[in-house]
C-alpha cells in the first residue's frame, strides 16, 4: 500500500507540464546559442561562446540541461500516463513512440555539435556503425553525418531544422492537447535558471594520453555494446529490437505483454551497461 500510495504521489506531480517547459526553454536558448554558433569551427566556436559572448556559458547551460530535461521528464510522464493511452489509435501511439529516438538523436547531435573530445568521438562512432549498415550505410551517413567529409555541417543542419520539424510533426497532435501557462511554473523556472546559472554545461578538450572517452550518458550502454559485439548488432539491431518492442506496447497489441517484459529485460541490461561503462 505504501509503494503504491508513493507511486501515485510521484505520478501526481506536473511532469507533463514540466516536460513542456523544459521544451520551451531548450527552444528559445537554443536560437540564442546557434545564433553564435560556427559549425565551420566547431570546438572553438563553443569554446567563444562560453568566453566571449556575454553571457553565453549561462544559454549554453540553459540550452544543455533544459533539453536533458525535456528527455527525462517525457520519460517519466510516459510512465505516469501509460494507463491513460488506451484511447490512442495505433497511428497516434506509433507517432509518438517515434518521438523518443527522434528526442535522442537531437541529444546526441547537441554532443557532436560541441566538437570537443567527446562529441567528436561519438561522432566517428556513429559514422562507423552508419557505414556497417549493408547496401545503405553509406546513403545514410552521407544523410545524416559526413563528420569526416563535411565536417559539422549536416549534423548542424539536422540539430537546428530537420529533426526539430520532424519532432513537432510527430508529436503535434499530442502536443496541441495540452496548454501551459507560464506564471504557474515560475518556482521552476526560477530553479532552472538557477542550477544552469551554477553548472556549467560539459566541455571536454582534448587530453594528451586520454585512451578511453565516455560517451553521453544514454550513448554509454551502446559504447560498451560495441566491445563485444560487432557494430552492425550493438548500434543498429539492438537499439531497433528496443524500438519495435515499444511500438507493440499500444494497449491494443496482441503481444502487450511479451513486449512490455522485453523492453523492462531491454532497458535493464542497457542500464547495467551503462554502468560498467560508466566506471569503466
Amino acid at each position: 500500500m505504501n509503494h503504491t500510495r508513493i507511486i501515485d504521489t510521484i505520478c501526481a506531480l506536473r511532469w507533463g507540464s514540466w516536460c513542456l517547459v523544459s521544451l520551451y526553454i531548450s527552444l528559445l536558448s537554443g536560437v540564442i546559442v546557434g545564433l553564435q554558433y560556427n559549425p565551420s569551427e566547431p570546438f572553438y566556436s563553443v569554446t567563444a561562446i562560453d568566453l566571449l559572448v556575454p553571457y553565453g556559458a549561462f544559454f549554453r547551460s540553459l540550452h544543455f540541461y533544459s533539453s536533458q530535461g525535456f528527455f527525462l521528464f517525457a520519460l517519466i510522464h510516459f510512465l505516469c500516463v501509460y494507463d491513460a493511452t488506451e484511447s490512442y489509435t495505433f497511428q497516434s501511439w506509433l507517432l509518438l513512440m517515434i518521438t523518443f529516438p527522434v528526442i535522442i538523436f537531437l541529444l546526441f547531435t547537441g554532443y557532436v555539435l560541441r566538437g570537443d573530445n567527446t562529441g567528436f568521438s561519438a561522432g566517428m562512432i556513429a559514422e562507423a556503425i552508419l557505414l556497417t549498415i549493408p547496401f545503405i550505410g553509406t546513403l545514410l551517413n552521407d544523410l545524416l553525418f559526413a563528420v569526416t567529409e563535411q565536417g559539422m555541417q549536416r549534423v548542424y543542419l539536422h540539430h537546428v531544422i530537420s529533426l526539430d520539424l520532424l519532432f513537432l510533426f510527430l508529436a503535434w497532435d499530442h502536443l496541441r492537447r495540452y496548454r501551459v501557462r507560464v506564471h504557474d511554473h515560475i518556482p521552476f523556472i526560477c530553479l532552472t535558471l538557477l542550477f544552469c546559472a551554477c553548472i556549467a554545461a560539459p566541455l571536454e578538450p582534448e587530453r594528451i594520453g586520454e585512451s578511453y572517452i565516455a560517451g553521453p550518458w544514454f550513448f554509454l550502454g551502446l559504447q560498451e555494446l560495441l566491445r563485444y559485439f560487432h557494430p552492425l548488432f550493438a548500434g543498429v539491431v539492438y537499439p531497433l529490437l528496443f524500438l519495435t518492442s515499444l511500438l507493440s506496447t499500444h494497449k491494443s497489441s496482441r503481444l502487450l505483454n511479451a513486449s512490455i517484459n522485453f523492453s523492462c529485460c531491454w532497458l535493464l541490461l542497457y542500464l547495467l551497461l551503462s554502468i560498467v561503462a560508466w566506471i569503466r
